[in-house]
């Protein structure tokens, strides 16, 4: 094993090669918290990314990878322990480049990923990678025939990672599409790129993965950022992004029809019964501000019954006041920085447009004059579900909260929404709450604070939130293709 790189991985791994750019350019990283340069990374132009492309092809269709599952659990398991050993410095780079709060890569920032991708590691034994069907006869010869359903890996995987929680989302596109047999060509955002060129140093230096099996290119130029999606060579794209930015990956794949896995946008609605401890309600209902709202299944949207609606608002009001929000180093702060100036300037807007709609601000709305990228955290009441505040997903501290009268009143209103990620209901009846999660139109769902995040349990949406799942057996399979053979011969197939 090499001795490990200096702490930011400034390269691409192309083929297994770490390089810079063929053009020797490169981009800064920023400081979310206040806005200084923490380095730089190098600059991928498309002859570098049709580079990556040619060797994740070369390396699907000429080595053992995609036939010799010892080899992918051998290798992955290197991986996994690698960056286990690198944990620390992973948790600083995450807080630096992306501005996450410390208490976050206890959890989805860092942990948690890490504990998906073993499980991913453990079902490449558990998954039926072989079905035998019940025998058939051949209608013209008589003949019996052995049926076998046969599960392959896809071939070259796109994926093209978010900044909000790079890692995390970088690491179980990873996990799926290699442990099914697949290469892949990944890239990072250009906001927070070092995380993924860190993966990039470890693969090529202290894992047995073969040479183009994984490839790492980061880049700020867009169109060659889409040649992922528009070279056949490609057969697979996995995207996780805006839901804008997902209507462009499926235009630029058609062409060529590869598979999609889109996880998009979210506008998920958390409903507070008239039954709820209020207690226990109304903290879960500051979850809309973590990672400063930068979350695509957080619960921006508060749906409360009517009956309960003033105290829910104004505990919430004293709430807002109170949230630990500032320095991401700081280990008590829920809320850090915005990611950039132009995604602050954006929420600051969806500030402004609330306020000209009508909606009550009760708390927060400003834009600290420090340096960084800061939003206050923001608080509106009397929010019309039909409003731009209520449809569209802000990805900012900001929760928007809407009365309702009826159980179904809640229901739809929840539903009224072109997004479907996520759901939440706070009640104290079991029945109430599990029809309610029943008729709510989104891939996942909890009741009163419950989890289900966990590397077997798929994750994804409905509607505008996507195509496809990430995790679990779901998340797993769609990265294979399904072969049915029959055959006269008897087959060595178990």
């Amino acid at each position: 094993m090499s001795t490990p790189a200096p702490r930011h991985e400034e390269r691409l791994l192309i083929g297994g090669e770490l390089r810079g750019a063929t053009d020797s350019g490169t981009f800064k990283v920023l400081n979310p918290a206040d806005g200084t340069v923490l380095g730089k990374v190098a600059d991928a132009g498309p002859g570098d990314m049709l580079d990556a492309i040619g060797a994740a092809r070369r390396a699907f269709d000429e080595t053992d990878w995609a036939a010799d599952r010892q080899l992918r659990k051998r290798a992955l398991t290197q991986l996994l322990d690698a960056l286990i050993e690198e944990k620390e410095e992973l948790r600083e780079e995450l807080i630096a480049e992306v501005g996450a709060p410390r208490m976050l890569t206890y959890g989805a920032q860092l942990e948690e990923p890490l504990e998906k991708f073993r499980w991913h590691i453990d079902h490449i034994d558990a998954f039926e990678w072989v079905r035998r069907l019940d025998d058939a006869v051949n209608r013209f010869s008589g003949e019996p025939s052995q049926r076998w359903v046969v599960k392959e890996p896809i071939g070259v995987v796109a994926a093209i990672a978010p900044w909000n929680f790079p890692f995390g989302l970088l690491l179980v596109k990873l996990a799926g599409a290699l442990a099914a047999g697949n290469t892949v060509v990944a890239k990072p955002a250009p906001e927070t790129p070092w995380n993924a060129t860190r993966i990039g140093r470890i693969v090529a230096e202290r894992t047995d993965i073969p040479a183009g099996v994984v490839n790492i290119v980061t880049t700020s130029d867009r169109d060659t950022a889409e040649l992922l999606v528009t070279d056949p060579r490609v057969d697979m794209v996995t995207f996780t992004g805006s839901t804008v930015t997902g209507q462009r990956v499926l235009e630029c794949a058609a062409p060529t029809f590869k598979r999609t896995m889109l996880e998009l946008g979210g506008k998920s609605a958390s409903i507070i019964l008239d039954d709820a401890d209020l207690g226990q309600a109304v903290p879960q209902a500051l979850g809309a501000l973590a990672h400063s709202g930068q979350g695509c299944a957080l619960p921006t949207r508060l749906l409360v019954q009517r009956g309960v609606y003033d105290e829910v608002v104004a505990g919430l009001t004293q709430a807002f006041a109170q949230v630990p929000w500032g320095d991401p180093q700081d280990q008590g702060t829920m809320a850090g920085p915005i990611v950039s100036a132009r995604q602050r300037d954006r929420v600051a807007d969806y500030i402004r447009i609330g306020q000209e709609e009508g909606a009550r601000l009760a708390a927060g709305g400003g834009v600290p004059d420090r340096p960084g990228f800061w939003i206050e955290p923001t608080l509106f009441v009397d929010v019309d579900n039909d409003s731009t505040l209520a449809q569209e997903e802000i990805f900012g501290p900001v929760l928007v909260v809407t009365p309702f009268d009826t159980d179904e009143d809640a229901i739809r209103l929840a539903n009224a929404s072109r997004y479907g990620l996520s759901g939440y209901v706070t009640s104290a009846s079991t029945e109430r709450a599990l029809r309610i999660a029943r008729a709510v139109r989104s891939g996942t769902f909890m009741i009163n604070g419950g989890s289900f995040s966990g590397g077997d349990a798929p994750f994804g949406g409905y509607k505008a939130s996507g195509i496809g799942r990430e995790g679990g057996r779901e998340g797993f399979e769609v990265f294979t293709e399904t072969k049915t053979i029959g055959s006269a011969l008897p087959l060595p197939l178990a």
